[in-house]
């Protein structure tokens, strides 16, 4: 006999199953697929969602009931347009270009008279919010900086008109609208604004080295909202994007001739 332990037997002869945990589903999984709503992917931040869908990121938490727009998660599903509206109709709407002739970017510099535009218009934070309310209208635009034409736009590589400037420069808004992101929460962008024209565009620019207005600020068209930089970037530049509907369209199509 050896001081070896013996195994000890249970009394029922094998262990006893336990239960799978209960799995709960996550948010809004009964509305995966459906139009109007979008299923949250790895990497996902709210703001970038928002922007994918030409809508303001606090109406996206409101709607979704989210207290913390820092915590989505993998296959949550998201409500993506206003209750309001029936969301089979609306992503059934095609996404259509402007209909505003191509012309070249001359990379010419405004007339000397924008400026004193320019300053009057941004002399006026407290503006009285646009007519937003007009889903299809299109805004009258204006160029959002007066600096050359770096890189113009591709569905791929680069989803905007890049412009080139010195740190410091102005930039300006492009159309009257309302300030729906002002920050730099979004991978790539830099210090970023965001503006809802009306229920169809938005704009965003990028890479700036300050930020002259706030979330919900009426702003108008050719009013300095930032200044020129190279947050997040490689150089000082300004990224611009026009979003139609979410959908990222060529902003030479839309801006006027210098």
């Amino acid at each position: 006999m050896n001081g070896a332990a013996k195994p000890v037997a249970t009394t029922s002869g094998s262990p006893e199953a336990q239960p799978a945990p209960e799995v709960k589903p996550l948010p809004g999984a009964e509305n995966a697929g459906k139009p109007g709503y979008y299923t949250v992917k790895p990497g996902d931040t709210l703001i970038r969602i928002a922007l994918d869908n030409g809508q303001n990121w606090r109406d996206l938490a409101k709607w979704n009931g989210i207290d913390n727009a820092n915590r989505i998660e993998v296959g949550q599903v998201l409500r993506v347009v206003t209750p309001s509206v029936d969301a089979a109709a609306v992503s059934a709407r095609p996404v259509t270009s402007a209909k505003v002739e191509s012309r070249p970017l001359d990379g010419k510099p405004p007339a000397a008279s924008a400026p004193a535009a320019t300053t009057a218009a941004a002399s006026a934070p407290t503006a009285t919010p646009p007519a937003a309310a007009g889903a299809e209208d299109e805004p009258p635009w204006g160029w959002p900086a007066a600096g050359a034409v770096a890189a113009g736009f591709d569905e791929v590589k680069n989803k905007g008109l890049v412009f080139t400037g010195k740190a410091g420069d102005p930039v300006l808004a492009a159309a009257d609208g309302r300030v729906v992101y002002a920050g730099s929460g979004l991978r790539g962008y830099g210090n970023l604004v965001i503006i809802k024209h009306n229920t169809t565009y938005l704009t965003a620019y990028a890479h700036n080295q300050s930020l002259l207005v706030k979330e919900d600020q009426a702003v108008r068209k050719g009013q300095k909202i930032a200044e020129m930089g190279s947050s997040d970037a490689d150089q000082v530049k300004l990224h611009f994007e026009v979003r139609k509907q979410g959908k990222p369209i060529d902003p030479a199509k839309l801006l006027p001739s210098r």
